[in-house]
């Protein structure tokens, strides 16, 4: 049965596989106004590289504390605190998240400009999303997940909004594109993996708000995550096309 599958078994078949098809598609559907395949591998490695450097304490320390585990038999072997196959998702979303985004991407408008004022809008945007994170970490222990999300994601976003928030707002529409699909369907095997008890939320430390049947925070999750990569990757070109 599926539900009997490890966590290595459930990342092949509901992330691997899609992975092989998304990459297939979009190297046969490539077109001029889509990044090189030289500089989509180079960017693919820098993200996944600063995944694994940005994540892994985060999510060692959320394990330990407890605010979710694993189900008997899922995991085989650990590497401190996270399972193997952690480390492996964190790669792996990265590069889905990031060849889906690079296959929707179009021409670059390098005249969009950014002032140092909206560099400081940016930065103080991502500053208080930290600040909610914060407050929602001194609240109740039920808020102690979703304030993990926040204060961890904003210095992140401080950093893209105040790169160029002023371009991902000329291409908000294909930045939904890149962003709303990949969080459906990561959500989607998500709820599939909690009802198969591939791994467990914590009702201490989560507000036992669902979407679908997906806990509240796991949704805020790989919507952060995926703009993390989307952004990234789309404000890297809009760079360097600025620069040259």
């Amino acid at each position: 049965m599926l539900s009997q599958l490890t966590y290595l078994q459930f990342l092949a078949v509901f992330v691997g596989l899609p992975l092989s098809v998304l990459v297939v598609g979009s190297v046969v559907s490539w077109r001029p106004t889509r990044a090189p395949f030289g500089l989509q591998t180079g960017a693919l490695a820098l993200m996944v590289a600063l995944a694994l450097v940005y994540t892994t304490p985060w999510d060692n320390y959320l394990i330990a504390r407890g605010v979710w585990w694993y189900g008997d038999g899922v995991v085989a072997t650990r590497i401190w605190q996270m399972p193997l196959g952690e480390y492996l998702f964190v790669i792996i979303q990265s590069v889905l998240v990031g060849v889906w985004t690079f296959s929707h991407d179009g021409a670059v408008d390098p005249t969009v400009g950014h002032s140092w004022r909206d560099r400081l809008v940016g930065v103080l945007a991502g500053v208080a999303v930290t600040l909610v994170g914060v407050a929602f970490l001194l609240g109740p222990a039920s808020m102690f997940y979703m304030g993990a999300i926040f204060a961890w994601s904003g210095p992140v976003f401080a950093l893209q909004w105040g790169v160029g928030w002023r371009y991902l707002r000329t291409i908000w529409r294909r930045l939904v594109v890149m962003v709303a699909v990949p969080v459906l369907y990561l959500s989607s095997i998500d709820r599939l993996a909690i009802e198969w008890g591939l791994w467990t939320i914590s009702s201490t430390y989560s507000t036992g708000l669902t979407v679908g049947g997906l806990p509240l925070e796991e949704g805020v999750f790989f919507l952060v995550t995926s703009l993390f990569v989307a952004q990234a990757l789309v404000l890297l070109r809009w760079v360097i096309a600025r620069w040259g």
